[in-house]
């Protein structure tokens, strides 16, 4: 059970990350590098530092300077986040490379690194909103609109949970097969995005 497996990870991450809560502060990765979990854990604490990032970047009194640096972290974090779901579909399609694959197998709309991915923000939408749900200076109207909401993201957690695994059992018996598009993030590419190919004339 995939899912099951990485969202504790997910967990422990965001835990760690909210210790400091400093979207500068270093990653203290506690897996052996080179492992799954150490991928999942870093997977996790990119989304949480970009979490915080669109925090900051809504502040209506920010700076303009601080919201394009910001704005161009953004998009940095972006590129990495794409990388590292590219790097789980990798361990994936490794483990699975030995499956014979059935005539009649379907591809399915999105890889298990995105359903992954999907998780992992969505661990980061659980603990934001248990966080308002239990604010004890918000209003008691505000905490049981929060607590409606967040049971709402704890069933979409179980329904997450069953679907990848299925996902994930549909490839594992063949009924499913893999494909790794590579995701072209062109706004980052001198060759792809037109503002920056007409600025190197």
């Amino acid at each position: 059970m995939f899912a099951e497996f990485a969202f504790p990870i997910f967990e422990q991450s965001i835990k760690a990350y909210h210790i400091i809560d400093d979207v500068y502060q270093p990653v203290l990765n506690p897996y052996e590098k080179g492992s799954v979990e150490h991928l999942l854990f870093a997977k996790n604490w990119v989304d949480t530092v970009q979490w915080h990032y669109e925090d900051i970047v809504r502040d209506p009194n920010i700076d303009p300077v601080a919201a394009l640096d910001l704005k161009r972290k953004i998009d940095a974090s972006n590129q990495v986040r794409t990388d590292m779901v590219e790097y789980i579909d990798g361990y994936f399609l490794q483990k699975y490379a030995h499956v014979q694959v059935k005539p009649n197998a379907r591809i399915n709309t999105e890889s298990p690194a995105w359903a992954i991915d999907r998780l992992s923000i969505l661990a980061l939408k659980i603990y934001h909103m248990n966080e308002e749900a239990t604010r004890e200076e918000a209003t008691a109207e505000h905490r049981a609109k929060c607590q409606e909401k967040l049971n709402v993201l704890l069933d979409q957690k179980n329904d997450m949970f069953i679907s990848i695994s299925q996902l994930v059992e549909d490839i594992e018996n063949g009924d499913k097969f893999m494909k790794v598009y590579k995701q072209m993030k062109m706004y980052n590419d001198e060759d792809l995005n037109p503002v920056l190919y007409q600025n190197k004339k």
